[in-house]
């Protein structure tokens, strides 16, 4: 997630302006945490906690739900942004917003256009499994596009960007937007993984991945999902312009905008690899917007 540095977005800024507020995320990062259990551990009131949370809630950093307890009704807490990258420039183009000189398109992460995959590896829609777990030749099932989670140990992924621009235009800017993670089987949260992308066959950049998360259910799970598989992955923004290519802001490698062949009317293809022989070959697990922690498919926005 991206937050922009302005006024709109003072009351997250005052909320992580306190040592207390603070030591709640890191505890929230662990582990989900009602308020009295909170309370205990930083040996403070209830009534002072439920004030931090409130504030905490407001903007948007945690979430409460309230549970059924030994002691009646409980307020159960657990961190709803888990991840954000600090923007202090900006162009000022909100998301989805029709401009002149750009556009945006959203990928499912079932909307493959070719791939190759090794186990372990498999596909889910919001209701099944695609076929068997750890048969490749599912991929190939036409099912595969209402995959709203994949995962596989190596091997890559390929999606086409639809390319409209025109005339005498060249893409200056291209951001995608994804939830990964690796690939273990069932899970583990320390299984760093090297992953590549790549735009029309040229790496832009190897990524390390550092788990696949399982050990916290995923908030846009569906209910039958395995708790023993990974859950969640984390949201990363890949940024390709004139002077390189960044994640999260930072950057990764000198492979500009101009160094991709990229014609005029022709689709752009963006593959996902984990290659066997990589340093760390943990491979790729891929959220969709109704599975892991962020509603989102791949988004992608293009600049001319």
């Amino acid at each position: 997630m991206e937050i922009k540095v302005s006024q709109e977005n003072l009351p997250l800024f005052v909320a992580l302006a306190s040592d207390t507020r603070i030591r709640m995320v890191e505890m929230l990062s662990k582990e989900n945490l009602n308020i009295r259990e909170m309370a205990q551990r930083l040996n403070l009131s209830s009534a002072i906690v439920t004030k931090h949370v409130q504030q905490l809630e407001e903007a948007g950093i945690l979430r409460t739900e309230v549970t059924a307890g030994k002691r009646g009704m409980q307020k159960q807490c657990s961190l709803r942004l888990e991840q954000a990258s600090l923007v202090f420039k900006t162009d000022d183009v909100l998301p989805s917003e029709p401009h002149q000189d750009g556009y945006d398109v959203d990928i499912p992460v079932g909307q493959y256009s070719s791939c190759q995959v090794k186990p372990t590896c498999g596909l889910a829609s919001e209701t099944k499994l695609i076929g068997m777990r750890d048969d490749p030749r599912y991929f190939a099932e036409p099912e595969h596009v209402k995959a709203q989670h994949i995962w596989f140990a190596a091997g890559y992924v390929e999606y086409r960007i639809p390319n409209y621009v025109s005339g005498k235009n060249s893409i200056s800017e291209l951001r995608i937007s994804l939830e990964i993670g690796s690939e273990a089987p069932g899970y583990a949260e320390d299984w760093p993984s090297d992953i590549t992308f790549l735009l029309n066959d040229v790496p832009m950049c190897v990524w390390t991945s550092p788990g696949d998360f399982g050990s916290v259910r995923g908030k846009l799970n569906p209910s039958w999902w395995d708790p023993g598989s990974s859950q969640h992955g984390l949201l990363k923004t890949l940024l390709v312009t004139s002077s390189g290519t960044y994640m999260d802001g930072v950057r990764m490698s000198d492979v500009s905008i101009q160094d991709i062949p990229i014609l005029p009317k022709e689709e752009i293809r963006f593959r996902i690899l984990s290659p066997e022989n990589a340093r760390n070959a943990g491979g790729v697990s891929l959220f969709g917007r109704h599975f892991g922690n962020y509603g989102q498919d791949i988004q992608v926005r293009i600049r001319y």
